[in-house]
């Protein structure tokens, strides 16, 4: 019982890191975070079932579409509900994107409607036999590409002139222009990655459970709550957090009982942030003066 529950629990937890690798992204480079990434992972799973149920279009091309779809949404949050609050130094981005994020959903709620629907896959049919337990394909496949994508950030953020951009946009603003770096478009470049990151989560989970409008409000603070776990700062320490949470939540629904879960996962999110307040990877500002 205890592989079964560890295989359900990766799968989860990387969902979570991948949408926690979303908050880090735009962290790193504007010091912003957007509060409605849940609503973007509802976002790409609603779309990658409008495009692929709906629609009947080729798998492949529904999975590109939404995608597309999700960078378009996070632009227009950078554009709309950060941008003009954090060019005048205020924190009100904050309070607007949790706005911009109820009214995607009840947008999505009055034009896809309140019941959720099966989003069929055929790596969540057919389970596999994986040390004696069975598990679905996709459920492996799910911790394989979080890591991936974690793995791959970490590589273009190292060696590629965007990567050293995008940490220069934060860093040394005034230098990162005078170098030719369009600061505002790599921070914009960072929330359309954000909601990728998010509409990859949703259109991996998605065949796990159901595709709804309201799907997205508590993954996205679960996803919070691993990349403040981790330490914000670092894509590998929100990441691994995820997967942590994950598992101690698949643990404690399996041991415990469902009905204890959301207690036991948020009372140690509070005794990681009481003991380390940085986050399990994360380490304290340096402020130079």
């Amino acid at each position: 019982m205890i592989a079964s529950t560890l295989i359900s629990g990766l799968a989860l937890g990387s969902m979570y890191g991948l949408m926690a690798l979303g908050f880090h992204v735009t962290y790193a480079v504007s010091k912003t975070v957007n509060f409605s990434q849940g609503s973007s992972m509802m976002f790409g799973a609603v779309m990658g079932y409008t495009f692929s149920v709906t629609l009947g279009w080729p798998l492949i091309f529904a999975v590109i579409a939404a995608l597309a779809c999700c960078a378009v949404l996070g632009l227009a949050v950078e554009r709309f509900l950060v941008r003009p609050f954090a060019r005048r130094g205020s924190d009100a981005w904050l309070m607007a994107t949790v706005a911009g994020g109820i009214v995607l959903d009840n947008v999505i709620l009055f034009t896809f409607g309140k019941e959720p629907r099966s989003f069929s896959s055929p790596l969540a049919e057919n389970a596999v036999d994986v040390f004696g337990v069975g598990a679905y394909p996709l459920q492996l496949i799910i911790p394989v590409v979080g890591l991936g994508i974690a793995l791959g950030l970490a590589l273009v953020t190292a060696h590629t002139r965007l990567g050293k951009a995008m940490l220069a946009a934060v860093q040394r603003p005034e230098t990162a222009r005078l170098m030719g770096v369009d600061t505002q478009a790599v921070i914009a470049a960072a929330f359309a990655i954000s909601a990728v990151f998010a509409g990859i989560a949703g259109l991996l989970i998605a065949p796990l459970f159901s595709v709804s409008a309201g799907m997205g409000v508590v993954f996205g603070l679960k996803a919070f709550a691993a990349a403040i776990i981790g330490g914000i700062q670092s894509a590998w320490g929100v990441m691994l957090a995820g997967l942590i949470y994950g598992c101690v939540e698949a643990v404690t629904t399996a041991y415990i009982g469902s009905s204890y879960t959301q207690i036991v996962s948020f009372s140690a999110v509070i005794l990681v942030l009481v003991t380390m307040p940085n986050g399990i990877f994360g380490r304290a500002e340096i402020n130079k003066v």
